[in-house]
């Protein structure tokens, strides 16, 4: 990839959370969602640090872009930046792999315990001040389905599998060690957790809809630290509703923030955590780092880490 010479221009679509530590790098122009297609003119880079704004393909397409050599997205999903002009555009595309495996993996395995040892509904008795003893189960010997073979889809299985669990990962294609996703219908009738953290594309946008929620067990939890798209909504609203399986913690949704009027806010068979799974303290400074580091990397014109398959949607090797 051709580097120009001098200090690299850099457009940072930053919103009111601003990554530091850039301007000794490179020339910065910081922006939010309106001022974007200004300071994309001639720039070099896109940083797309607001990663859940979806400023980006409305920008792109006002902007003069000829000069654009590389987007980075702070975040394991490409999918705000994989639109068509982008997809066709000589600019590769990369994102933050590896920064978010060990703290989803975390959040996953909290909530299968959590569920596991009713902690939901120990909470709700000592908020009431009501003492009832329940007794819970254990989560060794249950079957957990991951769909997403990519770093964060093998940390969450080897999580899972310290605790007990046996698992089964899914991946776009059969390899070793990985189920394809066609397959997917065989294994969810044995899915005691169904834990989503597959890539949103045109294959996976709304896999679980109501005939694979009816593949599940009733006993079965879905975790859905992926995408909002992944699920359809109002299908995995009326299974919870009518008993057909018995849980989901959801971290991700199709509209974020989740909207006052949702019904998944009030059911108690339900965790509702703000796109936080793997937001652990000091996450944006591991971000900012991996970015300087590929930035060096650009700057000596040495090929980048984490670049995307722009067809896939994702890192090329990984799903």
């Amino acid at each position: 990839m051709p580097v120009p010479a001098g200090q690299p221009v850099i457009a940072v679509l930053a919103g009111d959370d601003r990554p530091d530590g850039l301007a000794e790098h490179a020339e910065v122009r910081l922006a939010g969602a309106d001022d974007l297609p200004a300071a994309l003119d001639g720039a070099d880079v896109l940083l797309v640090w607001d990663f859940l704004s979806p400023a980006v393909p409305a920008a792109w397409r006002a902007a003069d872009t000829s000069a654009v050599r590389w987007v980075h997205t702070a975040s394991a999903g490409v999918d705000k930046v994989t639109f068509p002009e982008l997809q066709a555009h000589p600019a590769e595309i990369t994102n933050a792999r590896g920064v978010f495996d060990r703290p989803i993996a975390e959040y996953v395995a909290g909530v299968v315990l959590a569920f596991a040892k009713d902690l939901p509904g120990t909470l709700r008795l000592q908020a009431r001040g009501e003492w009832r003893h329940r007794e819970t189960s254990t989560v060794r010997g249950r079957h957990a389905v991951v769909v997403g073979s990519g770093p964060i889809g093998r940390a969450i299985a080897d999580l899972l599998g310290a605790i007990g669990l046996r698992t089964s990962l899914v991946g776009r294609r059969a390899a070793d060690g990985v189920h394809a996703f066609s397959s997917l219908p065989e294994l969810l009738p044995s899915a005691d957790v169904l834990v989503l953290a597959a890539p949103l594309t045109d294959a996976t946008r709304g896999m679980l809809d109501r005939v694979s929620l009816g593949l599940l067990p009733g006993n079965a939890l879905v975790v859905n630290v992926g995408r909002g798209g992944l699920v359809v909504e109002p299908d995995l609203v009326a299974a919870l509703r009518e008993g057909r399986i018995a849980g989901a913690a959801l971290d991700v949704f199709e509209i974020e923030p989740l909207p006052a009027a949702s019904p998944l806010w009030g059911m108690d068979n339900v965790i509702v955590s703000p796109h936080m799974s793997g937001d652990v303290a000091g996450w944006r400074g591991m971000l900012r780092d991996q970015f300087l580091e590929n930035l060096a990397r650009y700057r000596a014109g040495e090929p980048l880490h984490n670049v995307v398959d722009k067809t896939l949607g994702y890192v090329k090797g990984t799903s």
